[in-house]
This record gives C-alpha cells, structure tokens and sequence, in this order.
C-alpha cells in the first residue's frame, strides 16, 4: 500500500506544489503545507475508493488541508509514519519565475479568500465547473456565480496593482 501511495503522490505532485504555490508565499511555508498535504493524503488513502479520479481526489485533499492551514496558521504536520519514506518522492522544485502578467496575477489571487483561491487554481487548470463543484463541494451553478464574481475582482485587483 506504501509503494502505490508514494507513486500516486511521486506522479501526482504537481498538483500539490500549485495548491501550496497558490496558498503559501515563502518556500519554507510551501514545504511545510506540502509535507502536512502529504500527511493528509496519506491519513485519507485508506479510504480512497476510486469513485472519482485520483487527481479529483488529491486536490480535494489537497485544498482543504491548504484552507484549513490558511484559516488557522501554520502548523507542523503528523508525519508518523510517512516521515520515513518522504524521501521517495521526488523533490521538484517549484518554480517561482513568472513574467510579469503572472506575477500581478498571483499577487491579485494571493488577496482572494480561501474558497475563492481554490476555484480559481481549478479554473486554471482547466477543470470543468462540474469538477470543480465536486472538489469544492458547491453546485455547479454556484461555481459559476462565484468564477464571474471573481473574475471581476482580479480585473479590480489588477487594475489597483
């Protein structure tokens, strides 16, 4: 079960460096969310049952335990068990470089609240407002709502910058 784990999460990790890039602004502050993101998934594998697809799954996981984080502060992870294998999954550095379009955009979504940041990370990863309501846990038609609400506050945002 380890071994199927750690290569879901070694394949699947970039989904948990955006979550982390998107909720965490210094690198200590990404590691630290991605090792309690890991936790996480790890604490919630045994209960995975492939109803929907693993990536639907991780982001899931992955943004509660960012919104949770971004709520309550930083805490440190219960790693257990998994500490011990961390080391297996490959350390991809995530890339801070943006030009300059990206950069103000990041700086505006780093002013959204937390369910705000969530929806615009799957909206950017091309997720289908039916997926992103199920990540979420919202109606589609809420989804909807909130994405033109907040494409129009990252245009004010951005206008401010």
């Amino acid at each position: 079960m380890k071994s199927e784990f750690l290569n879901i999460v070694t394949v699947n990790q970039g989904i948990i460096h955006k979550v982390c890039g998107i909720y965490c602004d210094t690198r200590e502050d990404r590691e630290d969310l991605f090792q309690e993101v890991v936790a996480q998934l790890w604490k919630s594998y045994p209960s995975f049952r492939a109803d929907s697809k693993v990536s639907t799954w991780m982001y899931k996981v992955a943004l509660n335990t960012a919104i949770t984080h971004f709520k309550k502060g930083k805490r440190r992870p219960d790693g257990s068990d998994l500490n011990k294998n961390m080391h297996q999954i490959a350390d991809d550095v995530y890339d801070d470089s943006y030009e300059e379009k990206s950069r103000l955009l990041h700086n505006a979504i780093a002013k959204l609240t937390g369910i705000e940041k969530s929806i615009v990370l799957l909206y950017l990863e091309e997720k289908k407002y039916e997926e992103i309501a199920e990540i979420i846990g919202i109606t589609q038609n809420y989804v909807r709502v909130k994405m033109n609400r907040i494409k129009a506050k990252l245009k004010k945002l951005m206008g401010e910058v």
